[in-house]
């Protein structure tokens, strides 16, 4: 017989061999499942068997002593079993009703609030951000940690009409945006060019390929190549910056965050949409970006009070 196919470490783990017991049993045999509380799941097999799941906000950008709190906690109270979302939530999974109430209150004691479960605004996720990315116009994390101080509340209650999920993009052109409310940076004015960098960093061809609008062109500038920008035809987006440094698009007082809302990537139940642009121009703000929370905010009061059950 041939040798099994070794695994190799690169795409997605199985996520099987994470799976709480209860849950590798019953894999595809739930009978139903309902919310005791917000932040909590309760989910029943055709089998008659129950497993809780417990979930917690945290920061998507973590030290290690926090991981190791939130493994700690793991071990004492959930068995061990414990996976992360993708919008940074950590649940833990355990059999045993008795055991959530005590897994709730060491996860309230350590400082993760319970929630984000159902109809609540639950953990916005971001892009790297300052800490990572090597084109960021503004700080993602930053403005997530901004906004969540403001609004934990809603997540540790169900009370919207609908979940709401918001994101933060530090750029337009890479990460864009894909949630319910959409923060991104609005570059609005062309990039500066060092026309004395521009030769010995970048490879213009793939400067003036990148443009998705073809504002760039090769230039002379004091006998030296370089590029040039159509500035009728710039979107600002800044694809050029990241090929080419020189280029410098971000500016304190022209980046500015942009607050779009609605849209959808996929064909479930309708068409795929685009976001519509509801707020421009709003200051990039660090480190506390209030005029973009205050913005946030009165759009989810409004939503929380005028809007129908299950309206996004």
């Amino acid at each position: 017989a041939e040798a099994p196919r070794m695994p190799i470490e690169s795409g997605c783990p199985d996520p099987i061999q994470y799976m709480h017991p209860t849950m590798r049993r019953n894999y595809g045999q739930w009978a139903y499942h309902d919310r005791p509380r917000p932040g909590v799941l309760h989910h029943t097999s055709k089998n008659n068997e129950e497993v809780w799941t417990v979930r917690c906000g945290t920061a998507r950008q973590m030290d290690v002593y926090s991981i190791r709190k939130l493994a700690d906690i793991a071990d004492e109270f959930a068995d061990g079993f414990v996976r992360f979302t993708i919008r940074s939530n950590v649940e833990y999974m355990v059999a045993n009703g008795a055991k959530v109430e005590p897994l709730i209150a060491a996860l309230t004691e350590a400082g993760f609030p319970v929630g984000g479960t159902g109809p609540s605004v639950t953990m916005i996720s971001h892009t790297q951000g300052w800490l990572h990315c090597d084109i960021p116009g503004t700080d993602a994390s930053g403005i997530v940690k901004s906004l969540m101080d403001e609004l934990h509340e809603e997540f540790t209650r169900e009370e919207m009409p609908n979940r709401v999920h918001m994101t933060t993009s530090c750029c337009q052109i890479n990460c864009g945006g894909q949630g319910d409310i959409a923060l991104n940076v609005q570059h609005t004015k062309p990039p500066k060019i060092n026309h004395d960098l521009v030769a010995n960093v970048c490879e213009r061809p793939t400067v003036v390929a990148r443009c998705p609008v073809a504002a760039i062109r090769p230039a002379m500038v004091n006998g030296k190549p370089t590029l040039e920008v159509d500035e009728k035809k710039c979107i600002c987006c800044g694809a050029c910056f990241p090929p080419c440094p020189p280029m410098q698009i971000n500016d304190p007082e022209y980046s500015k965050i942009a607050l779009w809302i609605g849209g959808k990537n996929s064909n479930a139940r309708s068409k795929p949409s685009f976001h519509k642009l509801v707020a421009s121009n709003l200051p990039n703000n660090p480190p506390r970006w209030p005029e973009v929370g205050a913005v946030v905010k009165n759009i989810l009061s409004v939503y929380k009070n005028d809007a129908r059950d299950w309206e996004k």
